[in-house]
C-alpha cells in the first residue's frame, strides 16, 4: 500500500484515491476529490503597508496552515474565488475569478495571490478555494 503525505494535511493511500475516482465516475459530478474541489481558504486583504493598500496582490489565509514553511507548498498553485451575480450568462448566475498563489505572506499560513482581475472589497471575508494542481510532487 503507497500512502501519500503532503504537508501535514492530507494523507490518503492509493487504494483509497482509487475508490474516491470510481465514485466520480460513478455518480458524476456530485462527488468529487479534494484535487479537484480546492483547498479553503478566506480573502484576508489586499497586500498593504502603513497607508497604501496594493490591489494587485490579495492575501489568502488557508485553513490548516499555520507556518510559512507549510504555507510554501502552495505556491503556484491556482486559486478560484466563485460567487453569484444578478444576470444570467451562457446559462449561469454563477462566475468566477482565477488566480494563483505567488509566495508566503509572513509567518502564519498566509499566502499571497494575484487574480487575473483584482478581487472587489466586497469579498474581505469570503471564502476561495486553492486548488492542489498544477502539482510540483
Amino acid at each position: 500500500m503507497v500512502e501519500y503525505y503532503v504537508m501535514g494535511v492530507i494523507r490518503i493511500s492509493m487504494d483509497e484515491c482509487m475508490d474516491m475516482d470510481a465514485k466520480i465516475e460513478i455518480n458524476g459530478a456530485a462527488e468529487d476529490t479534494q484535487i479537484y474541489n480546492g483547498w479553503k481558504g478566506r480573502h484576508l486583504s489586499y497586500q498593504r503597508g502603513k497607508r497604501v493598500t496594493n490591489p494587485n496582490t490579495s492575501l489568502i489565509k488557508l485553513e490548516g496552515v499555520e507556518d510559512s514553511k507549510a504555507a510554501t507548498f502552495y505556491s503556484g498553485k491556482k486559486v478560484a474565488f466563485v460567487y453569484r451575480a444578478k444576470r444570467e450568462v451562457r446559462g449561469s448566475k454563477i462566475r468566477v475569478i482565477w488566480g494563483k498563489v505567488t509566495r508566503p505572506h509572513g509567518n502564519s499560513g498566509v499566502v499571497r495571490a494575484q487574480f487575473r482581475h483584482n478581487l472587489p472589497p466586497k469579498s474581505f471575508g469570503a471564502s476561495v478555494r486553492v486548488m492542489l494542481y498544477p502539482s510540483s510532487i
